[in-house]
């Protein structure tokens, strides 16, 4: 059984008028580039649309960093989205002798993904994949994220080997080309000995597909001569036993240092030597362009424990007595580890009382089944009865309390970054050693870390593979903050290799950092092999040149990244990239991380004085770029192990550029709420009336040509416009303090009552014309709450009312506090002091509320209130169709993304809510303005909906527009399904 699926974004879209790619811009860009760059360029557009060629300093700068301590700014950047692209640009590279790199998600951390030539960016395509034989193995195209490829795996309770970190985040291409691991993978399941099958790209644009016999065959005529060295090389190698037996020892604990040597002590066939050198070459030697993985199964029932040692020794004897066989992972953390997270919400009480010499060990058990993981839990506890603890051993197998554990294994690197000095980078280093001297081995290590003035330094990683990673804080703006680094490297990698004989880089790959250092690992003969390797597939060292094989030995101490500091709400960011798959403008403009990256730039540039004419073209394309294009959604926070708000620095910036008018017009429009919304209702009529007239091709035609003549000065019209909302009609003046109306059931001396509050979004705008509903969401809202037995009351002066979203997310901070205020104590008096709940049918609005009213009235998004209040209240039945639902980026925020899903089962038959799509980009008003961002984010949505998807629901009027606009499919508020579907519970 084979399982198709594409889910490549298209990642082409028309340039709008601020954007620094238009083509005179472009023009004069290309002039300041050396001549064979401005031929490189030429060539390359011939194929590839020039919007996804980058040559102006605000791109090259954006995507040239990573999540390395290593700063290189390439002179072209391209987003490359297929084989043909890839091959030709290769063939480029060759005629022009143009060096090349290849970047994923950018996650790596040892310098392998930077170029100072051309970088050649994979992120926002290359997301084909197939699930072949019932799960056993999945083909995957690097655009993947490693959790999106187990996530594919997940109906068949397998995933793939690797496991780093980072798996949320990084990218199959960067997994494969790193052979990166983690906790649970060991050297077992990595990359190496999990491949099936690959398809390459080569230094010359050659395709190699391994599982096709007829690519095999050509492959082996046209390469002769590549042939020759790898057999050449083999045979060698093999008949050299020292040698041999050396590369066998070695990998028997994890490498990633120079190059996967063993793939020529393991294979003799060269087409499978070609496959095993491809893994960890870290795009040097060729381009992954889909790799096939056995998987492995995921084993449903888990338990782990956090076991406390009194010191390190006593954590080393213990982990010398466990294997894969039965643990899935055995962390250990020392105590300065444990420090970092001891504060952190949730954490044991226990982990504050621990001595200074205390060591963690956490521990992981699986099973297919309660009884098997019972067996494996008694085993682990009766091998470790012999070794004192400073806690008696307890496994838990509830969900909640074993993320607690892993949270402080997994919070420790963010939680370093989080509380470092400002302008310091953290670094991350990662070794091995022969695991029956781990115990010394990190003795050993904590004492230079001392002698070299980290004392803060951190010790933790997979105990289970000797597998250290140890994390430090570091300026590199003097001279002696250089050396200090330079003489703690050079210290750790003499101990590593001479006095334990193990790997100075375990699972992160060589890059640049480790290059100088590979000859000192593996000696002077098997580097020579190594350096033989490179060129026999990179010729012409084309191909991520440096990484890997390189002849300065000072480069690891060379293009050192500063992080000058720009804003409160961004200095703590680290580069590590884990934002960037969640921003809806990641495939048109930048991600968070570009937009910290180029922030920081532009703060150093003006705080010195450099350059100024490079700080006044970043701050003119920066505006479309990163400002205007940014949802300020805030999703990428939950994405970011340090919680930052890369949109709150979009609203900072907004707010310096406040003038004494727009403040004045905006106070103006805060001021008369109830004319603002009444004009956007007779606007929207009005619009809606001249559709009616010309039709939606005619009317979709005028739009365009408008929104463009004016340079995006008028908004865009599309044909799910909504049409005018309505105000609630309020029959009923309450007696106290505000408008109600009575339900159908309420009755007795204390009748279930609720405040509604419709927002102002929702009170201007109605259904669009081909909705299926035609009524206006606050008589559906009435409609349920009436069918529950609900009164319903309405706060006084309802259209002077604003939560102070619409001002916030422009700047006015003051001004939206100002609105919130007074909606708060309106709300305050109507809902007796907080004693009645509160309701708000949009859910930006209600979190805006949450977040801004200082009192503790209870307040609830419609869906929250329906999940919480009415379920067993109304009957429901499932109408027989499949509907898409779309949590929105404030129910994200507000945990409430399963309610959604619970309401919505409880409504229709089939539910779906495609992983794919996260802020659907509309931001307010941004998708009538910056259309294409609405457009870009919603790339995916359509080919992930099945064909037998008849509506879709979300609990936001302006986002449905987008969702309408870019599904094929109508979307309104769930509370259309939720009153479609229930009726009153019977009275008993």
């Amino acid at each position: 059984m084979t399982h198709r699926r594409s889910g490549t974004r298209q990642i082409l879209y028309p340039l709008n008028p601020k954007d620094s790619r238009n083509p005179a811009q472009k023009q004069k860009d290309l002039s300041s580039l050396p001549k064979v760059y401005q031929d490189f360029y030429r060539e390359v557009t011939r194929l590839i649309p020039h919007q996804r060629v980058f040559i102006d300093p605000l791109y090259t700068l954006g995507y040239g960093i990573d999540a390395s301590f290593y700063r290189l700014i390439p002179k072209v950047v391209v987003k490359v989205v297929n084989n043909q692209e890839m091959s030709a640009i290769l063939k480029t590279s060759q005629s022009l002798k143009v060096p090349v790199t290849f970047r994923c998600a950018g996650t790596s951390l040892s310098g392998q993904a930077l170029s100072d030539s051309v970088l050649l960016v994979v992120q926002g395509a290359w997301r084909h994949y197939e699930v072949h034989e019932d799960g056993k193995k999945i083909s995957l195209e690097p655009g993947i994220l490693g959790v999106e490829a187990n996530r594919y795996l997940r109906s068949y309770r397998r995933k793939i080997g690797p496991d780093p970190a980072s798996i949320d985040h990084c990218m199959i291409g960067g997994i494969a080309a790193n052979n990166a691991s983690g906790m649970c993978c060991g050297t077992a399941d990595n990359s190496y000995k999990t491949v099936e099958d690959m398809r390459i790209i080569f230094d010359d644009g050659t395709i190699l597909d391994t599982e096709n016999s007829e690519s095999r065959r050509a492959f082996l005529q046209s390469k002769p001569e590549l042939i020759r060295e790898i057999e050449s090389i083999r045979d060698e190698l093999k008949a050299d036993p020292d040698l041999t037996s050396m590369i066998k020892r070695k990998y028997k604990i994890k490498n990633t240092t120079g190059y996967s040597i063993n793939a020529f002590v393991d294979f003799e066939d060269p087409i499978e030597i070609i496959k095993h050198a491809m893994i960890g070459s870290e795009g040097t030697l060729g381009f992954i362009s889909r790799i096939t993985y056995k998987t492995v199964i995921e084993h449903d029932h888990k338990a782990s424990a956090l076991i406390i040692y009194p010191d390190m020794d006593h954590a080393c004897r213990a982990v010398m007595k466990l294997n894969r066989d039965l643990v899935s992972a055995a962390e250990m953390m020392d105590r300065v580890s444990l420090k970092t997270m001891e504060e952190s919400p949730g954490m044991p009480e226990y982990l504050r009382t621990l001595s200074e010499a205390a060591t963690a060990l956490l521990v992981e058990v699986r099973g297919e089944n309660r009884e098997v993981l019972e067996q494996r839990i008694q085993e682990v506890k009766e091998r470790l009865k012999s070794i004192p603890t400073v806690l008696p051993i307890d496994f838990t197998s509830v969900k909640s309390e074993y993320e607690t554990f892993w949270k402080i294994r997994k919070g420790i690197f963010p939680a370093v970054g989080g509380i470092r000095e400002q302008g310091t980078a953290v670094i991350i280093e990662d070794v091995a050693f022969p695991l029956d001297r781990l115990a010394e081995a990190t003795i050993d290590l904590r004492t230079i870390l001392n002698k070299y003035g980290y004392q803060d330094a951190i010790i933790y990683g997979h105990a289970l593979d000797g597998n250290w990673h140890f994390i430090f804080t570091q300026k590199f703006e003097t001279d002696e903050e250089i050396h200090q680094y330079e003489g703690l490297m050079k210290e750790v990698n003499e101990l590593v290799v001479n006095k334990y004989k193990g790997s100075l880089k375990a699972e992160h790959g060589t890059g640049r950092n480790m290059a100088p250092f590979v000859e000192l690992e593996w000696g002077s003969k098997a580097y020579q092999l190594m350096r033989r390797i490179k060129f026999a597939f990179d010729p012409h060292s084309l191909l991520n040149p440096g990484v890997i094989i390189n002849d300065n030995k000072n480069v690891y101490l060379e293009d050192l990244k500063m992080m000058p500091q720009s804003h409160e709400t961004i200095d703590r960011c680290t580069n590590c990239g884990f934002c960037q798959d969640i921003c809806p403008s990641k495939n048109i403009t930048t991600t968070p991380r570009m937009r910290i990256i180029l922030q920081r730039e532009i703060s150093f540039l003006k705080r010195t004085g450099k350059d100024p004419q490079r700080l006044m073209r970043l701050l003119k394309d920066y505006d479309y770029a990163g400002n205007a294009t940014c949802a300020t959604d805030g999703l990428c926070a939950k994405a970011c192990p340090l919680s930052i708000n890369t949109g709150d620095n979009s609203k900072y910036l907004r707010s310096q550029a406040i003038t004494p008018t727009t403040r004045f017009l905006a106070e103006r429009l805060a001021k008369n709420m109830n004319g603002v919304t009444t004009m956007m209702r007779f606007g929207l009529g009005a619009v809606d009336a001249v559709h009616s007239l010309l039709g939606t091709r005619v009317m979709d035609s005028l739009a365009t040509k408008a929104h463009l003549v004016s340079k995006n000065r008028i908004p865009l019209w599309n044909s799910s416009m909504p049409g005018k909302g309505s105000t609630p009609k309020m029959p009923v003046r309450s007696s106290t303090r505000g408008m109600k109306t009575s339900g159908f059931a309420s009755t007795g001396e204390n009748p279930l009552k609720v405040v509604y509050f419709p927002s102002c979004i929702s009170r201007s705008m109605g259904p669009d014309r081909l909705d299926k509903d035609q009524r206006p969401l606050n008589e559906v809202m009435l409609s349920i709450l009436a069918k529950a037995g609900y009164e319903v009351i309405y706060p006084p002066n309802m259209g002077e009312l604003c939560c102070g979203m619409p001002w916030e997310s422009k700047g006015f901070f003051e001004i939206a506090d100002e609105k919130s205020e007074e909606l708060e104590k309106v709300l305050i008096k109507v809902s007796e002091n907080g004693t009645l709940p509160i309701l708000c049918d949009t859910s930006p609005c209600l979190y805006r509320m949450k977040r801004a009213f200082k009192s503790d009235i209870k307040l609830y998004e419609a869906v929250e209130f329906t999940h919480d209040f009415l379920m067993d209240r109304l009957l429901f039945r499932q109408v027989p169709e499949t509907v898409a639902v779309h949590v929105t980026c404030s129910s994200v925020k507000m945990h409430i993304s399963d309610k959604l899903k619970a309401v919505a089962e409880a409504c229709a038959e089939k539910v779906v809510m495609p992983d794919d799509v996260h802020c659907c980009g509309f931001a307010g008003d941004k998708g009538f303005s910056y259309p294409e961002l609405n457009q870009s984010a919603l790339a995916g949505l359509k080919a992930s909906l099945p064909k037998d998807c008849t509506s879709g629901y979300s609990n936001s009027r302006t986002c449905e527009i987008g969702l309408s606009q870019h599904s094929g499919i109508g979307y309104q508020s769930l509370m259309y399904l939720v009153d479609r579907s229930s009726s009153p519970r019977p009275l008993h």
